[in-house]
C-alpha cells in the first residue's frame, strides 16, 4: 500500500499532501579516480537532501555506487549534477519504478571500495573487460567456448540466473578472489563472460581476470537489470528472478517486481503468493533450525511491521535494506 506523509517521512510535504504512489529508482555506479572522497561524501549527502531522494550511496577513492530512490525528476537531477563532477561522466543508471519509497532515509557513506572485492592490485578504472550490451549477451553466452560466470553471492544465484551459468557459491563478493584462483586457468579458459545485478561487480571481476593474465573477458552492461529491461521474456535465456538490494525483494522481465519476500531471520529471499518485502514468512531452512528466542523475536518483528503498515508509517526492519553491492 502507498504510505501517507507524516512528519517524519522522507516525502512529507506542507499542508499533509500524500506522495506520489509511483517512484524511480535508479541503480547507479561510476569507477573513477575520486581525489578526496570525503569531502564528495558531504556534497553528495547535500545533493540527495536537497531533492529529497532517499536510498544508499557509497563513495571511495574508486568511485561512487548505490541505489536511490524519489519522484523522477528529482533522481535524474542529482544523477546529472554528479556527472558534473569530474571524472564521473557517464554514470551507469539502470531504472525502474516502485509503488513505495523503498528506503527510509538517505545514507552516504565513505568506503574504502565502492563493492568490496578486498584486491588491492587490480585497476577497475582503466584495465577492465570488454562490455556487451544486453542485445548481444545471448548469442556471446551461447557460445560453447566462452566460460559464463554469475559473480554473485549464492543466495542470489539461488533464485534466478542464465542458463549454463557457473556459480560459484561465494557468501560475500570478497570471497571470488580464491575462487577464481582455485577454478579458473587463463591457458584453459580463454573467453570468460561475466555478469552480475547492475554491472558493477562484473565489472570490477574482469579487472581481477586482467590482473591474473585473462585477454578474452567480457561482462554484460547494466548487469541482469538491463538484460531484463530490454530483452523480451520470450528471447531471453534468464531464468528465474533477480534479487535486489531494497525491500521489493526479487524483479523480474520488464522488471515487474516478484512475488518474493524476506525471511526475517536469515534475511534470504523466499517465495511466496505476495510481492513487496514485507517479511511474513520464515524459511524452511531457518523453521528446522532457528532458536525459540529467534523465532519469538520475528514474530515481534512481524507484528512491528504490521503496526506501521496500519499506521501508514515507514518503520524499521525487513523493508529497511542497505544496498551496499548492487
Amino acid at each position: 500500500m502507498a504510505h501517507k506523509a507524516r512528519a517524519s517521512d522522507p516525502w512529507h510535504e506542507t499542508g499533509g499532501a500524500s506522495p506520489s504512489p509511483a517512484f524511480s529508482v535508479a541503480a547507479l555506479y561510476r569507477f573513477a579516480n575520486i581525489a578526496n572522497p570525503a569531502a564528495r561524501r558531504v556534497d553528495l549527502q547535500a545533493l540527495c537532501d536537497a531533492h529529497r531522494v532517499c536510498g544508499t550511496l557509497l563513495v571511495a577513492r574508486e568511485g561512487i555506487n548505490g541505489t536511490i530512490a524519489g519522484r523522477g525528476d528529482d533522481v535524474a537531477a542529482v544523477i546529472a549534477e554528479i556527472e558534473r563532477w569530474p571524472g564521473l561522466a557517464p554514470i551507469e543508471a539502470k531504472w525502474s519504478t516502485a509503488d513505495d519509497q523503498p528506503f527510509l532515509r538517505m545514507k552516504v557513506r565513505l568506503k574504502r571500495e565502492i563493492v568490496a572485492l578486498g584486491v588491492s592490485d587490480i585497476d577497475p578504472v582503466g584495465d577492465v573487460g570488454t562490455y556487451v550490451e544486453p542485445a548481444d549477451w545471448n548469442a556471446l553466452i551461447s557460445d560453447p567456448e566462452v566460460v559464463v560466470i554469475d559473480t554473485r553471492n549464492a543466495f542470489e544465484v539461488a533464485i534466478g540466473t542464465f542458463d549454463g551459468a557457473i556459480d560459484p557459491k561465494t557468501e560475500a563478493f570478497s570471497d571470488l578472489p580464491a575462487w577464481v584462483d582455485a577454478n579458473l586457468d587463463p591457458t584453459r579458459d580463454r573467453k570468460v563472460a561475466m555478469f552480475c545485478t547492475g554491472g558493477i561487480r562484473c565489472e570490477k571481476a574482469t579487472a581481477l581476470l586482467a590482473s591474473r593474465g585473462f585477454n578474452d573477458v567480457y561482462h554484460l552492461k547494466g548487469g541482469i537489470l538491463k538484460y531484463l529491461e530490454d530483452v523480451a521474456e520470450a528471447d531471453s535465456l534468464w531464468r528465474g528472478d533477480c534479487f535486489v538490494f531494497d525491500r521489493r525483494v526479487a524483479l523480474g522481465h520488464g522488471l515487474e517486481q516478484s512475488a518474493y519476500q524476506v525471511c526475517p531471520i536469515c534475511r534470504d529471499p523466499v517465495r511466496t503468493g505476495l510481492s513487496g518485502g514485507v517479511a511474513v514468512e520464515i524459511c524452511n531452512a531457518c523453521k528446522a533450525g532457528a532458536s525459540d528466542e529467534q523465532k519469538v523475536g520475528a514474530k515481534e518483528r512481524q507484528r512491528q511491521l504490521d503496526l506501521a503498515d496500519a499506521r501508514g508509517g515507514l518503520h524499521l526492519g525487513p523493508k529497511a535494506q542497505a544496498i551496499d553491492e548492487t
